[in-house]
């Protein structure tokens, strides 16, 4: 890789100025960023170390107020945390299906929320967008794993954190700390499809910091649900994350999120509509199911992924009730 200052601040303050620059990029678990470094797809002149920054760690709050989960907690502390599997277990069932133990005990909540896309364009060096002599590779080759939503343009990759999908059903927001000021956004406005090469896929601005994630007590009903090739190591092909207010047996309202099928988090209105004001049940559940692919765009190898959505979202809604009808 190539050559780079390396800085460990211990305070968020020295942190946000060593960030400062168009050169420097922070690093805390590694897990995305070090490959990233080595392929020369990232080559910083400075990396900020930000694991001993104290005030990006921890977990507080309870069921009733709600959770503020620190940007550098390591995603196997928010799996062994109890009370955060019973408040929210759609947050938890895609924690603990990322990667392998090793990697949870090194990645964090804010590395993963900021992880770059998988695609293998980019990874080759193509650029975001997968661009070469002005025309995109992701169309003309291999795109098993790109979108099916958002295809008009040229960000075809799919947003990677799984965390983002849990979280924005759940109605979370984020904390950015930066050289002018703290911002919170919701979850799903840290994301955006660029247009252009030069354009980020994230709208956080250069020197911010992810400090914080807050999250609502929880109303209701939360689960998620995914599909991958492998049960270990391996990322999602489809992940939906679902998060049910109800009233009585009948939904009174739902935030619906899906991973693997847009270059952001992809809120599926569609089916949050079909299962508003209906009760929880397999037709209702596959009708809510049908309702998320509508809209849908496949390119010439992901077609898969139409049906294999319908039945991820299906089963998510069901998970939220304990109906696991495919285990039996």
């Amino acid at each position: 890789m190539k050559a780079f200052d390396y800085a460990a601040p211990t305070t968020l303050e020295d942190a946000v100025k060593l960030l400062d620059g168009s050169g420097s990029i922070p690093l805390s678990g590694g897990t995305d960023l070090i490959s990233r470094m080595k392929d020369y797809v990232t080559s910083p002149e400075r990396v900020v170390y930000l694991k001993d920054v104290k005030s990006l760690a921890g977990v507080t709050g309870d069921a009733k107020t709600g959770f503020t989960i620190g940007g550098g907690v390591r995603l196997s502390d928010i799996a062994a945390n109890p009370a955060l599997k019973e408040a929210y277990p759609a947050l938890w069932q895609a924690t603990v299906e990322i990667g392998s133990p090793q990697i949870r005990n090194m990645a964090t909540l804010g590395g993963n929320l900021l992880q770059r896309p998988r695609c293998w364009y980019f990874r080759a060096g193509n650029g975001l967008l997968g661009m070469k002599d002005g025309k995109s590779l992701v169309k003309a080759g291999d795109n098993r794993f790109h979108s099916i939503f958002m295809t008009e343009g040229d960000a075809l990759f799919v947003s990677p954190s799984s965390l983002a999908v849990a979280l924005g059903a759940l109605g979370a927001t984020v904390t950015l700390a930066g050289p002018k000021a703290e911002r919170t956004l919701k979850i799903e406005e840290l994301y955006q499809a660029p247009k252009q090469e030069n354009e980020s896929e994230f709208t956080i601005t250069h020197g911010e910091i992810l400090t914080k994630v807050t999250i609502p007590a929880p109303v209701g009903k939360n689960a998620s649900y995914e599909a991958r090739h492998k049960q270990a190591q391996d990322w999602p092909l489809i992940l939906a994350s679902v998060n049910l207010g109800m009233e009585g047996e009948t939904v009174k309202s739902a935030r619906i999120f899906v991973y693997g099928v847009a270059p952001i988090p992809w809120r599926s209105a569609t089916a949050e509509h079909e299962i508003v004001g209906k009760k929880i049940s397999p037709e209702t559940a596959a009708a809510a199911g049908e309702a998320a692919a509508k809209g849908s765009a496949p390119l010439s190898m992901n077609g898969y992924k139409v049906p294999l959505l319908k039945t991820v979202v299906k089963r998510a809604i069901l998970t939220s009730v304990g109906n696991r009808y495919w285990e039996v």
